[in-house]
């Protein structure tokens, strides 16, 4: 079986005891960077072996994880930081053993957008998670679709391109646009910066920042007229 295995976006102590049964009991941890993982796994006593699986080395081990699954070996995928597959390595593993019908099993556990969308005081019933924008072909063209998105939208950013993301949401969708920044969730300098998209941008704008962001866009408003003449905001 692959396991799927959350680990925590922040704090050491967001894993659940099943995730330190899962690590301890397989027979392989796939990691998306071994120095990265290590810490997680000396807390918690974990020893299993550790392999690479990252972005740029997945096309090329996929078909070797996939034959020891076969063989009968239980196999953990962890990332980073949060679920696998969510914006991280993992797609293509879980592709190709779907298509082996070799059993997936996705733990539940720690991602970075659902408490910065909880925290930020938007609506949460209905969400467009775009994650992290193409940094250049196709950047403008997604930008100029989501003028018309109206759910509530959140992105990933890293902290070298937050200003830049966040200038750009404000040509696209005003100045007078909701918006909350979120940073380090979940760990001690944990943060949630929330205003209108003018004056936040301004507030990252040629600043030297550390840690991940995730930037929840608020859900466009429509001022309507009912049919007794009210109006409302959709």
């Amino acid at each position: 079986m692959l396991y799927l295995v959350p680990t925590p976006v922040g704090n050491l102590e967001d894993f659940t005891f099943r995730a330190v049964r899962v690590l301890k009991e397989v027979s392989l941890i796939l990691a998306e960077d071994t120095r990265t993982s290590f810490p997680l796994l000396k807390h918690y006593d974990i020893t299993t072996p550790l392999q690479s699986h990252h972005l740029f080395n997945e096309h090329d081990s996929v078909k070797s994880i996939v034959q020891r699954l076969k063989a009968g070996e239980d196999i953990a995928l962890i990332t980073d930081a949060g679920t696998p597959g969510i914006s991280d390595p993992g797609f293509l593993l879980v592709r190709e053993c779907v298509k082996e019908d070799i059993k997936v099993e996705c733990l539940p556990g720690a991602t970075a957008f659902v408490p910065a969308l909880v925290d930020s005081g938007f609506p949460c019933e209905k969400f467009c998670f775009e994650g992290f924008l193409p940094h250049k072909k196709g950047r403008q063209s997604r930008l100029e679709e989501l003028k018309e998105e109206k759910r509530t939208i959140i992105f990933y950013e890293s902290p070298f391109r937050v200003g830049k993301l966040l200038a750009e949401l404000k040509e696209y969708f005003g100045e007078e646009r909701k918006v909350c920044v979120s940073r380090e969730i979940s760990k001690k300098f944990e943060e949630h910066r929330r205003g209108t998209l003018g004056d936040i941008s301004k507030e990252y704008d040629n600043k030297t920042l550390k840690g991940e962001f995730v930037v929840i866009l608020s859900a466009i408003e429509k001022e309507e007229k009912t049919h007794k003449g009210n109006k409302y905001k959709e």
